[in-house]
């Protein structure tokens, strides 16, 4: 609103308003102190125009009182007089220089004592005025003039008489235009606060989950497998309903879990039959678990259990829910054989007959050949062999054959160091005779893998690949138990450690984008990113558990973290990644001691890694797996 007005059309040019029971002549030097602005704010409060009108006297430039009954003039003089008040007050509220507060529903209005004769002989230093404040009753808002600036104070000034000392006023009316600003950002950030409090409340009516201001901690309360079986062996009858059942009774009875109504459980597998629909429901169902724990299944490659648990554990940090079981299983020994394609396409055809002639035309389309379609292990859009692939990387990062079985014997040396330990006794339930990963080799000896013939990539210059270092078919199950803090407390559990970072990603692995990289080189572009948004170094961790798909695996993504071409020109990294401490490498084992039966491997690490955070008491984990199809899934646990 501007600051020049024409005295001609200012409500206030011949009426001031006086609060009711103040003497006309009193003095103004002594009600309103030179230098103190906060001493100019009256301390009346109005909550309508009713009460203005019962504290206050209207006068004119003369003094006079008007009268409420008056016929004449003067009280409609009165009247335009209260309607341009409220006029004022309605301009004033959207200034810029007062904004409307809704931390009262009072309103101040300053004394202002003036009279023209006595403003000849008396110099305003300070003279400031609030403005008056009326309710917006179409609205059904009040407002709360705290102060008015002295700005205002001197339009006024202006308008009544003229006056050249106005403009002094206005120059001095700097600190308490500031005063008021600070006084208006604090009522808008007490507004803002008000309203998400309410907000809040009304969640908590609607919701059994507590709603947090941030995201909840996720976590690991424990893990269960069975012990992992070669293919074809142990568990060559188990279904995967029957494993997955085994390895959740097992977590079940464990945590006494028994007809617990979870927030969900989720778990998934690579290789599954037509019965395994709904996979994870029928497998709970089969449980003591409540049966209105709801499932269901997720797959993703050999990260398909670490998936699983990022779904649960994203639910569980946004207060969606507050606790979860998630896991995975796989066999190979039970894989699904599907009649061949022709020989399904010759059997709809005979279906859709609807006569002898055309059932005949049918089955004479039919080829032996056709009869069955066989699983192949290999990948569809190139048709090359997880291992095969993962040969050319090992060609091309220089994996020596020595230093893959080395790290093949560390696996088996510090599998059967943690069995003898009873490192896996809380975490292992027995399952049709075994207690142990029967792929384990405790006598394995360097000597013994260097004998072994290439197994992968046989038609390169110097394959390195045997069946050693390298993990075979197996069988098997595992999962893991999430919570919250408060349903942790609540059951009387204790965390083992915290998920609190992840990362998937994808390479271009058939060259479809331009240059191609190795199948399962992808969490070596994973764990960078999520590093970075941690804040953390490769060298920050107690323990790393890199899923050991093939020593020569391991050892590429070891080696581009460490080299500096790789780290600038793919991971547009100023400077490599570095080493890590070795000693810090699967130091319980992993999937080339234990076996890797393909959505089951993600429950085993993250198992492993809680505990041993938890026996340390501190520090964190990184966990590195990388699957079929060219991704990679990645994570980072602490204490």
């Amino acid at each position: 609103m501007s600051n020049e007005k024409n005295n001609a059309k200012s409500p206030v040019v011949n009426s001031v308003v006086v609060k009711a029971g103040d003497t006309e002549n009193k003095d103004v030097s002594t009600t309103k102190p030179a230098k103190d602005t906060d001493a100019n704010t009256s301390d009346a409060h109005y909550d309508s125009i009713a009460e203005l009108k019962a504290a206050t006297n209207i006068v004119d430039a003369d003094g006079n009182a008007v009268d409420d009954n008056s016929d004449d003039s003067q009280a409609q003089k009165k009247a335009k007089i209260k309607e341009d008040l409220i006029t004022e007050s309605k301009e004033l509220d959207e200034s810029d220089d007062i904004k409307v507060s809704n931390k009262t529903t009072e309103s101040k209005v300053t004394k202002t004592d003036t009279d023209k004769t006595e403003q000849k002989d008396v110099e305003k230093k300070d003279n400031t005025t609030t403005s008056d404040t009326a309710k917006d009753t179409s609205k059904d808002i009040k407002t709360d003039k705290k102060t008015a600036t002295d700005k205002d104070s001197a339009k006024t000034d202006k308008a009544t008489d003229g006056d050249k000392k106005a403009s002094k006023n206005n120059k001095d009316s700097s600190g308490a235009k500031d005063s008021t600003d600070n006084s208006d950002k604090k009522s808008d950030e007490t507004t803002t606060v008000t309203a998400t409090k309410k907000l809040n409340s009304a969640a908590k009516k609607t919701s059994s989950t507590k709603p947090a201001s941030g995201q909840q901690r996720v976590a690991i309360l424990g893990g269960n497998r069975i012990p992992f079986a070669r293919s074809n062996g142990a568990y060559a009858d188990a279904s995967n309903i029957d494993m997955l059942t085994a390895a959740l009774n097992g977590l079940i009875e464990r945590y006494n879990l028994q007809d617990e109504k979870m927030g969900e459980v989720v778990a998934g597998a690579v290789i599954k039959l037509s019965r395994d629909i709904n996979l994870t429901r029928e497998a709970a169902l089969n449980t003591a678990l409540d049966p209105h724990t709801p499932t269901y299944d997720i797959s993703q490659a050999c990260g398909t259990g670490l998936q699983a648990t990022f779904a649960s554990a994203n639910k569980i940090a946004l207060g969606i829910i507050d606790s979860a079981i998630t896991g995975g299983v796989d066999t190979t020994s039970d894989a699904p054989i599907a009649v061949g394609d022709g020989l399904r396409k010759v059997l709809l055809k005979l279906g859709a007959a609807k006569n002898m002639k055309q059932r005949l035309h049918a089955l004479t389309s039919f080829n032996p050949k056709d009869l069955i379609d066989a699983p192949a292990n290999v990948e569809p859009r190139t048709g090359l062999s997880m291992g095969d692939h993962q040969a050319i990387t090992a060609l091309e990062w220089n994996i020596s054959r020595e230093d893959q079985d080395e790290l093949a014997f560390n696996s088996h040396k510090n599998l059967a160091r943690a069995y003898d330990e009873g490192f896996f006794d809380d975490l292992i339930t027995p399952y049709k005779g075994l207690t142990r990963d029967n792929n384990l080799r405790p006598d394995s000896t360097l000597e013994k893998l260097g004998k072994l013939k290439p197994a992968f990539g046989k038609n390169n210059a110097n394959p390195t690949m045997t069946a050693a270092n390298s993990t075979p078919l197996t069988d098997g199950a595992s999962c893991v138990l999430l919570a919250n803090d408060e349903w942790a407390e609540a059951h009387g559990l204790k965390p083992l450690a915290y998920i609190v970072h992840q990362e998937t990603a994808a390479v271009d692995f058939i060259g479809k984008s331009g240059n191609k990289e190795g199948l399962l080189m992808a969490p070596a572009y994973a764990v960078p990113r999520m590093l970075e948004r941690a804040g953390l170094s490769l060298q920050d961790f107690d323990f790393y558990e890199i899923h050991e798909a093939f020593a020569s695996q391991v050892l590429s993504t070891l080696s581009a973290w460490e080299d500096e071409s790789f780290c600038k020109e793919r991971l547009g990294l100023d400077a490599p990644l570095g080493a890590i401490d070795r000693s810090k490498l699967n130091v319980n084992g992993s999937s080339l001691a234990a076996g890797h039966p393909f959505a089951a491997t993600g429950g085993r690490i993250l198992a492993t890694a809680a505990k041993l955070l938890d026996q340390k008491g501190s520090g964190r984990a990184l966990i590195s797996i990388c699957a079929a199809g060219g991704q990679g899934v990645t994570c980072i646990l602490e204490k």
